[in-house]
């Protein structure tokens, strides 16, 4: 463990759940990084990630975005390709699109949306999207008619969030040089969102704990309202 770490864990009563203002306050107070470090939280879900009735997929527009910028890819027909660009897609097209990430397998990109017409010809490069988490879903908003305005919606604070193999929860809720207000209000937003979220497979506590953290730095627990 660097220094710099330990002295910021220093800070942190590990057996503590604090609430979200004094979370945000240690976050800042512990990102000790030169650049403007994302601050992330992270969900304990008490889910067994092997069962499909308890996979945990949602979306929700944070209020003030995360401060990052996405690369999205549209898979759309030709009719649409320019309307999609102009959305913010960094790159969009039908068959031309697939044939080249099949012949190439590079996927330089973050998000994927697709129009319902398009899924079926996504399944040859199904594996080269699903490796990377990137398979358009429907929970998620990625598949969609109107894809101008789900880009739109994605760059200005829509994010998708979904469970990992070990059931747990990683999104971004913005940069530490965001407002205290603005960073409270996105957490308050998600862990609302979270809590709607309970898959119906789930009996009992669905939420085991909550942290938030900026990037490299400690885990701060919050109390679960």
């Amino acid at each position: 463990m660097s220094k710099r770490l330990k002295e910021a864990k220093e800070k942190i009563d590990q057996e503590k759940k604090y609430t979200i203002e004094e979370a945000i306050t240690l976050v800042k107070e512990t990102s000790k990084v030169k650049f403007d470090a994302t601050v992330e939280v992270h969900a304990k879900l008490n889910i067994d990630p092997k069962k499909s009735d308890q996979q945990m997929r949602a979306s929700l527009h944070l209020p003030h975005g995360t401060g990052q910028t996405k690369r999205i890819a549209a898979f759309v027909s030709p009719d649409k390709v320019k309307e999609a660009e102009a959305a913010g897609a960094v790159v969009a097209g039908g068959e031309d699109l697939i044939n080249e990430i099949k012949k190439t397998g590079k996927t330089d990109f973050d998000i994927v949306i697709a129009t319902p017409d398009m899924m079926a010809k996504l399944a040859v490069i199904a594996k080269n999207l699903g490796q990377k988490g990137l398979m358009p879903n429907p929970k998620a908003g990625t598949i969609t008619p109107d894809p101008a305005k789900v880009i739109k919606e994605l760059n200005s604070g829509m994010i998708s969030f979904k469970n990992d193999t070990s059931g747990n929860l990683h999104i971004a809720v913005g940069k530490v040089s965001f407002e205290d207000k603005l960073l409270i209000e996105n957490v308050n937003a998600f862990t609302e969102e979270l809590k709607k979220s309970k898959p119906d497979g789930v009996k009992g506590a669905f939420i085991k704990a909550i942290y938030v953290t900026s990037s490299m730095g400690p885990s701060i627990q919050i109390a679960i309202q």
